[in-house]
């Protein structure tokens, strides 16, 4: 069996608009995710799988490779040279007194949230026809609870060495172990409303002022 890797993957910031608005394209997220499921492929290659001209599969490649998602994979020409995905983390975040970086930022999270909550739900209508031991491993948790805003920061870096702990395996086939399947992890965490406390019984509410 492969050894698992101890070093976390490459993490990049994205503080370029750019960058976020290279992603927030539904042919592009297809393309990246092609590249990290099945492998390096030219774009004649991806243009057969998605449906879409060998032209605008290229052009789409260049953009994504332009921002640092994608690269040559080395060997080929034109259209028949073959590309990878860039195994890294991508993270950003709301900048103060960058609204354009912002905007982007919110636009790509919520394009990408919609992805995966689409993804889910189409596992949800097939899952039961998936083998047993899969459709047992899956999961959906949800739960409550009081944080301080550091613990929360504690429970975001412990989810983020649980999803990245395999990434290498995206890039490096041979990392991966007999009968292993691409899993999406998806998860969030953010402070929701407040409900307001009860009135002490001896006290009478605004309505029966």
């Amino acid at each position: 069996m492969p050894e698992e890797a101890t070093d976390q993957p490459p993490s990049r910031q994205l503080s370029d608009p750019r960058q976020l608005r290279a992603i927030t394209h539904p042919m592009r997220i297809r393309l990246l995710e092609e590249l990290a499921f099945a492998g390096p492929a030219t774009a004649t290659e991806l243009a057969e799988r998605v449906g879409e001209s060998p032209a605008n599969v290229s052009w789409h490649l260049r953009q994504l490779a332009r921002y640092g998602f994608v690269e040559e994979a080395g060997g080929g020409k034109g259209r028949q040279r073959p590309w990878r995905v860039v195994v890294q983390s991508n993270r950003w975040q709301d900048a103060e007194g960058d609204p354009e970086l912002t905007v982007a930022g919110h636009a790509a999270s919520e394009f990408l949230l919609e992805h995966e909550v689409a993804e889910l739900r189409t596992w949800r209508a097939g899952g039961h026809r998936e083998p047993a031991a899969w459709r047992d491993a899956s999961f959906v948790s949800q739960s409550f609870g009081w944080l301080t805003a550091e613990e929360l920061a504690a429970v975001s870096e412990e989810i983020y060495a649980i999803a990245v702990r395999t990434l290498d395996r995206v890039g490096d086939p041979a990392l991966r172990p007999p009968g292993s399947r691409p899993v999406r992890l998806v998860a969030w965490g953010f402070p929701t409303r407040q409900a307001q406390p009860p009135v002490p019984a001896d006290e009478p509410s605004q309505g029966d002022q």
